[in-house]
Protein backbone atom coordinates (compact mmCIF):
# COMPACT_ATOMS: atom_id res chain seq x y z
CA UNK A 1 0.00 0.00 0.00
CA UNK A 2 1.43 3.60 -0.21
CA UNK A 3 -1.01 6.33 0.55
CA UNK A 4 1.08 9.14 -0.65
CA UNK A 5 -1.36 11.18 -3.20
CA UNK A 6 -2.00 11.50 -6.72
CA UNK A 7 -1.29 14.69 -8.35
CA UNK A 8 -3.16 15.89 -10.93
CA UNK A 9 -3.17 19.70 -12.98
CA UNK A 10 -4.58 21.29 -15.40
CA UNK A 11 -5.13 24.83 -17.08
CA UNK A 12 -8.41 25.17 -15.10
CA UNK A 13 -11.39 22.99 -14.93
CA UNK A 14 -10.90 20.64 -17.56
CA UNK A 15 -8.45 18.11 -15.46
CA UNK A 16 -11.96 17.62 -13.20
CA UNK A 17 -13.01 14.98 -15.59
CA UNK A 18 -9.59 12.96 -14.18
CA UNK A 19 -10.32 13.58 -11.09
CA UNK A 20 -14.66 12.80 -11.03
CA UNK A 21 -13.29 9.46 -12.94
CA UNK A 22 -10.30 9.09 -10.36
CA UNK A 23 -12.62 9.23 -7.39
CA UNK A 24 -14.90 6.37 -9.21
CA UNK A 25 -12.33 3.93 -10.03
CA UNK A 26 -10.40 4.53 -6.74
CA UNK A 27 -12.27 6.39 -4.45
CA UNK A 28 -9.58 5.59 -1.56
CA UNK A 29 -7.14 7.69 -3.18
CA UNK A 30 -5.72 10.69 -1.85
CA UNK A 31 -5.81 13.69 -4.91
CA UNK A 32 -4.03 16.75 -5.03
CA UNK A 33 -5.48 18.91 -8.02
CA UNK A 34 -3.88 22.07 -9.72
CA UNK A 35 -5.89 24.38 -12.09
CA UNK A 36 -3.63 27.33 -13.51
CA UNK A 37 -6.59 29.16 -13.77
CA UNK A 38 -4.70 32.06 -13.68
CA UNK A 39 -2.94 31.75 -16.97
CA UNK A 40 -5.75 29.89 -18.40
CA UNK A 41 -6.37 29.24 -21.36
CA UNK A 42 -3.38 27.11 -22.31
CA UNK A 43 -4.31 26.54 -25.89
CA UNK A 44 -2.70 29.73 -27.36
CA UNK A 45 0.30 29.87 -25.85
CA UNK A 46 3.50 29.00 -27.78
CA UNK A 47 5.05 25.65 -26.90
CA UNK A 48 8.43 26.82 -24.87
CA UNK A 49 5.50 29.07 -22.76
CA UNK A 50 3.66 25.76 -22.49
CA UNK A 51 6.63 23.75 -21.70
CA UNK A 52 7.67 26.08 -18.44
CA UNK A 53 4.20 26.87 -17.38
CA UNK A 54 4.22 22.19 -17.19
CA UNK A 55 7.33 22.48 -15.35
CA UNK A 56 6.34 24.57 -13.13
CA UNK A 57 3.03 23.15 -12.32
CA UNK A 58 4.47 19.85 -11.51
CA UNK A 59 6.93 21.14 -9.51
CA UNK A 60 4.29 22.60 -7.21
CA UNK A 61 3.14 19.46 -6.89
CA UNK A 62 5.91 17.41 -6.21
CA UNK A 63 5.87 19.32 -3.02
CA UNK A 64 3.24 17.05 -1.76
CA UNK A 65 5.40 14.01 -2.27
CA UNK A 66 2.80 12.63 -4.73
CA UNK A 67 3.21 8.74 -6.26
CA UNK A 68 2.21 10.02 -9.92
CA UNK A 69 1.41 13.23 -11.57
CA UNK A 70 -1.20 13.19 -14.15
CA UNK A 71 -1.12 15.82 -16.58
CA UNK A 72 -4.68 16.10 -17.16
CA UNK A 73 -4.42 18.21 -20.45
CA UNK A 74 -4.23 17.50 -23.35
CA UNK A 75 -2.24 20.92 -24.45
CA UNK A 76 0.77 20.35 -21.95
CA UNK A 77 0.29 16.62 -23.32
CA UNK A 78 1.40 17.44 -26.71
CA UNK A 79 3.96 19.46 -26.11
CA UNK A 80 5.51 17.07 -23.11
CA UNK A 81 8.78 15.29 -23.92
CA UNK A 82 10.27 12.28 -23.15
CA UNK A 83 13.29 14.48 -21.44
CA UNK A 84 11.06 16.67 -19.88
CA UNK A 85 9.23 13.47 -18.53
CA UNK A 86 12.88 12.04 -17.53
CA UNK A 87 13.64 15.06 -15.43
CA UNK A 88 10.34 15.01 -13.22
CA UNK A 89 11.56 11.62 -11.42
CA UNK A 90 8.23 10.61 -10.19
CA UNK A 91 6.01 8.74 -12.27
CA UNK A 92 4.29 10.49 -15.23
CA UNK A 93 1.63 10.43 -17.42
CA UNK A 94 -0.49 12.91 -19.93
CA UNK A 95 -3.89 12.16 -21.57
CA UNK A 96 -2.13 11.40 -25.59
CA UNK A 97 -1.50 8.02 -25.77
CA UNK A 98 -4.22 6.33 -23.08
CA UNK A 99 -6.98 8.02 -25.47
CA UNK A 100 -5.20 7.04 -28.68
CA UNK A 101 -5.38 3.81 -27.54
CA UNK A 102 -8.92 4.17 -26.60
CA UNK A 103 -9.87 5.18 -29.69
CA UNK A 104 -8.09 2.69 -31.81
CA UNK A 105 -9.77 -0.20 -29.80
CA UNK A 106 -13.24 0.93 -31.20
CA UNK A 107 -12.38 2.61 -34.45
CA UNK A 108 -13.77 1.55 -37.74
CA UNK A 109 -11.04 3.74 -39.54
CA UNK A 110 -11.94 7.14 -39.09
CA UNK A 111 -10.86 9.32 -36.05
CA UNK A 112 -11.85 12.94 -35.29
CA UNK A 113 -9.61 15.30 -33.03
CA UNK A 114 -10.89 18.06 -30.90
CA UNK A 115 -8.54 20.13 -29.21
CA UNK A 116 -6.92 23.41 -28.28
CA UNK A 117 -5.11 25.00 -31.12
CA UNK A 118 -1.58 23.74 -29.80
CA UNK A 119 -3.00 20.29 -29.47
CA UNK A 120 -4.06 20.39 -33.13
CA UNK A 121 -1.21 22.46 -34.72
CA UNK A 122 1.11 19.70 -32.54
CA UNK A 123 -0.10 16.69 -34.29
CA UNK A 124 0.71 14.70 -31.47
CA UNK A 125 -3.40 12.80 -31.32
CA UNK A 126 -2.07 11.55 -34.94
CA UNK A 127 1.37 10.97 -34.51
CA UNK A 128 0.33 8.68 -31.50
CA UNK A 129 -2.70 6.76 -33.25
CA UNK A 130 -0.21 6.33 -36.84
CA UNK A 131 1.93 4.82 -34.28
CA UNK A 132 -1.24 2.16 -32.98
CA UNK A 133 -2.54 1.38 -36.36
CA UNK A 134 -1.30 3.04 -39.19
CA UNK A 135 -4.63 2.26 -41.22
CA UNK A 136 -6.67 4.76 -38.95
CA UNK A 137 -7.28 8.04 -40.88
CA UNK A 138 -7.65 11.15 -38.48
CA UNK A 139 -9.21 14.55 -38.88
CA UNK A 140 -8.30 17.32 -36.31
CA UNK A 141 -10.50 20.54 -35.66
CA UNK A 142 -9.20 22.96 -33.40
CA UNK A 143 -12.33 24.62 -30.73
CA UNK A 144 -10.44 27.39 -28.92
CA UNK A 145 -13.62 28.94 -27.35
CA UNK A 146 -14.76 25.57 -25.98
CA UNK A 147 -12.00 26.39 -22.79
CA UNK A 148 -13.11 29.93 -22.55
CA UNK A 149 -16.93 28.91 -22.58
CA UNK A 150 -16.16 26.01 -19.83
CA UNK A 151 -14.15 28.30 -17.80
CA UNK A 152 -16.93 30.76 -17.48
CA UNK A 153 -19.86 28.38 -16.92
CA UNK A 154 -21.47 28.17 -20.38
CA UNK A 155 -21.69 24.22 -19.96
CA UNK A 156 -25.50 24.06 -19.65
CA UNK A 157 -27.12 21.85 -22.12
CA UNK A 158 -29.01 23.49 -23.66
CA UNK A 159 -26.86 27.01 -23.51
CA UNK A 160 -27.87 28.39 -27.22
CA UNK A 161 -24.22 30.29 -26.92
CA UNK A 162 -21.93 27.18 -27.07
CA UNK A 163 -24.97 25.24 -29.01
CA UNK A 164 -23.75 27.85 -31.69
CA UNK A 165 -20.04 27.42 -31.60
CA UNK A 166 -20.01 23.86 -31.04
CA UNK A 167 -22.16 23.35 -34.93
CA UNK A 168 -19.18 25.84 -36.28
CA UNK A 169 -16.87 23.18 -34.78
CA UNK A 170 -18.22 20.26 -35.70
CA UNK A 171 -19.16 20.88 -39.02
CA UNK A 172 -15.77 19.59 -40.59
CA UNK A 173 -16.07 16.07 -38.73
CA UNK A 174 -19.28 15.45 -39.26
CA UNK A 175 -18.08 16.29 -43.07
CA UNK A 176 -14.81 13.91 -42.53
CA UNK A 177 -17.88 11.26 -41.45
CA UNK A 178 -15.73 9.93 -39.25
CA UNK A 179 -17.12 7.24 -36.06
CA UNK A 180 -14.98 7.88 -33.29
CA UNK A 181 -14.21 11.29 -32.22
CA UNK A 182 -11.58 11.95 -29.36
CA UNK A 183 -12.15 15.01 -27.30
CA UNK A 184 -8.74 15.95 -27.20
CA UNK A 185 -9.16 18.89 -23.84
CA UNK A 186 -10.28 17.81 -21.04
CA UNK A 187 -12.71 20.88 -20.36
CA UNK A 188 -14.66 18.67 -23.53
CA UNK A 189 -16.13 16.47 -21.71
CA UNK A 190 -18.39 18.99 -19.54
CA UNK A 191 -19.90 19.90 -23.08
CA UNK A 192 -20.45 16.27 -23.66
CA UNK A 193 -24.58 16.65 -23.91
CA UNK A 194 -24.23 18.93 -26.89
CA UNK A 195 -21.48 17.27 -29.06
CA UNK A 196 -23.10 13.99 -28.70
CA UNK A 197 -26.76 15.86 -29.77
CA UNK A 198 -24.96 17.83 -32.75
CA UNK A 199 -23.44 14.62 -33.80
CA UNK A 200 -26.69 12.60 -33.85
CA UNK A 201 -25.39 10.08 -30.84
CA UNK A 202 -23.57 8.30 -33.55
CA UNK A 203 -20.02 9.28 -33.00
CA UNK A 204 -18.27 7.19 -30.15
CA UNK A 205 -16.69 9.63 -28.06
CA UNK A 206 -13.63 9.53 -26.29
CA UNK A 207 -12.77 11.30 -22.76
CA UNK A 208 -9.28 12.32 -22.26
CA UNK A 209 -9.86 12.91 -19.22
CA UNK A 210 -11.34 8.95 -18.01
CA UNK A 211 -8.73 7.77 -20.31
CA UNK A 212 -5.74 9.15 -18.43
CA UNK A 213 -7.55 7.64 -14.68
CA UNK A 214 -7.87 4.31 -16.21
CA UNK A 215 -4.42 4.12 -17.27
CA UNK A 216 -3.40 5.66 -13.82
CA UNK A 217 -5.54 2.62 -11.95
CA UNK A 218 -3.91 0.21 -14.48
CA UNK A 219 -0.29 1.94 -13.59
CA UNK A 220 -1.19 1.62 -9.60
CA UNK A 221 -2.36 -1.81 -9.90
CA UNK A 222 0.63 -3.37 -11.79
CA UNK A 223 2.95 -1.67 -9.37
CA UNK A 224 1.82 -2.53 -5.95
CA UNK A 225 1.06 1.42 -5.70
CA UNK A 226 -2.69 1.56 -4.57
CA UNK A 227 -4.09 3.61 -1.42
CA UNK A 228 -6.30 2.75 1.49
CA UNK A 229 -6.92 6.24 2.31
CA UNK A 230 -10.14 8.37 2.81
CA UNK A 231 -10.31 9.74 -0.98
CA UNK A 232 -9.47 13.22 0.08
CA UNK A 233 -8.81 15.61 -3.04
CA UNK A 234 -7.78 19.01 -1.85
CA UNK A 235 -7.93 21.57 -4.59
CA UNK A 236 -5.67 24.36 -5.87
CA UNK A 237 -5.92 27.30 -8.08
CA UNK A 238 -3.77 30.15 -9.32
CA UNK A 239 -7.21 33.07 -9.52
CA UNK A 240 -10.06 33.70 -7.31
CA UNK A 241 -12.12 30.13 -6.38
CA UNK A 242 -15.73 31.90 -6.92
CA UNK A 243 -16.33 30.95 -10.53
CA UNK A 244 -14.22 27.52 -10.23
CA UNK A 245 -16.09 26.21 -7.47
CA UNK A 246 -19.27 26.92 -8.88
CA UNK A 247 -18.74 25.41 -12.06
CA UNK A 248 -16.81 22.49 -10.53
CA UNK A 249 -19.48 21.60 -8.39
CA UNK A 250 -22.32 21.46 -10.54
CA UNK A 251 -19.88 19.19 -12.62
CA UNK A 252 -18.78 17.19 -9.77
CA UNK A 253 -21.95 16.90 -8.11
CA UNK A 254 -21.05 18.42 -4.62
CA UNK A 255 -19.68 21.19 -2.92
CA UNK A 256 -16.11 22.05 -3.39
CA UNK A 257 -13.92 21.63 -0.37
CA UNK A 258 -10.67 22.95 0.73
CA UNK A 259 -10.18 25.12 -2.59
CA UNK A 260 -6.34 27.07 -1.93
CA UNK A 261 -5.54 29.93 -3.58
CA UNK A 262 -1.80 30.38 -4.65
CA UNK A 263 -0.16 33.33 -6.68
CA UNK A 264 1.50 32.81 -9.93
CA UNK A 265 5.12 34.30 -8.06
CA UNK A 266 4.33 31.45 -5.85
CA UNK A 267 3.82 28.88 -8.69
CA UNK A 268 7.09 30.02 -10.50
CA UNK A 269 8.82 29.75 -7.23
CA UNK A 270 8.39 26.35 -7.34
CA UNK A 271 10.49 25.15 -9.67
Amino acid sequence: MDNRAIGIFDSGLGGLTTVKEMQRLLPQERIIYFGDTGRVPYGSRSRETLRKYAMQDVAFLKQFDCKLIIAACGTISSVFTPEMQQSIGVPFTGVVQPTAQAACAVTNGRIGVIGTSATIHSGAYGRAIRAINPNVRTFGNACPLFVPLVENGFVQPDNEITTRVAEIYLKPIQEAQVDTLILGCTHYPLLTPIIDRLLNSQVTLINAGEQAARWAQNYLMSNDLLGDGDGACEYFISDTPELFAETAGIFLGEPLKDITQISIEELQAAI
